[in-house]
């Protein structure tokens, strides 16, 4: 093989010598590849979802049911064979459905079941916020009205003033709404007394379009894939993000 076509492969000398994340992620997570985008060459994610529920109409009892403990504990132990460095719990109203205590007993669900390290979406966004020191949000989601008010409760638990909010009323395939109407919604959501936008759901798209939304709106646009993405990678020890692609974005460009 020519060595001129491996030098340009920015992998590890020995395969598999990666950062392992496992992803425990509700049983409709369509959006795998975008959570890639976020990770360096060096990390490897090892996705596992929650079975599918009675019911698949994103609601505030199917969300509910995302976080059963015992089917989460089976689904950390799923990926534990590969050691994975951290495992994030990728679902934000799974994660904020139940408040803080129920974002944190999540966490701790995952590390009793064997995770070295673990977070939520729910719990990386508010982590998010606190380092780049925003208080005052925005709120952006696909949701129905009730989990829409459920996050507007989470933040403002959390010491956070929600200032606006627009929601699309989707309660079912988020994973298809196309970034124009994503792009849309941020911009309905916004307020010129929102310090930052928070755009809700890990099965709704935004990798492509936070880093121009911000400099149309001039405030940090964070979204829930993104938080979990950049969250799990300080999880796991990997904290220089300056040569990759998603450093244009506030979060991701800022220093560790």
């Amino acid at each position: 093989m020519d060595s001129n076509i491996l030098s340009l492969v920015p992998e590890p000398e020995t395969p598999g010598a990666t950062t392992g994340i496992g992803m425990v992620c509700p049983f409709d997570m369509a959006l795998d590849r975008e959570l890639w985008r976020w990770m360096p060459w060096s990390v490897s994610l090892y996705f596992t979802r929650t079975p599918m529920p009675s019911s698949s109409v994103v609601d505030v009892d199917m969300v509910s049911a995302l976080g059963e403990h015992s089917q989460i504990r089976e689904a950390v132990r799923s990926v534990l064979g590969v050691r994975p460095a951290a495992v994030g719990y990728a679902c934000a109203s799974g994660s904020f459905v139940h408040g803080l205590a129920g974002a944190a007993a999540l966490s701790d669900c995952m590390r009793d079941a064997g995770a070295p390290a673990a977070i939520t979406t729910s719990e990386a966004l508010l982590r998010a916020l606190d380092v780049l020191d925003l208080g005052r949000i925005a709120v952006a989601t696909p949701y129905v009205a009730s989990l829409t008010d459920l996050l507007c409760d989470f933040l403002a638990e959390a010491g956070r003033t929600v200032v606006s909010q627009a929601g699309l009323g989707y309660d079912h395939d988020i994973w298809t709404i196309p970034y124009s109407a994503t792009a849309d919604l941020i911009r309905a959501s916004d307020s010129p007394d929102a310090d930052a936008i928070f755009v809700s759901c890990t099965n709704l798209p935004t990798y492509d379009i936070l880093s121009t939304l911000e400099a149309e709106l001039g405030k940090p646009v964070l979204s829930a894939n993104q938080v979990t993405a950049w969250a799990t990678l300080q999880e796991a020890g990997v904290v220089d993000h300056a040569a990759e692609p998603c450093a244009v974005q506030s979060l991701f460009g800022r220093v560790a």
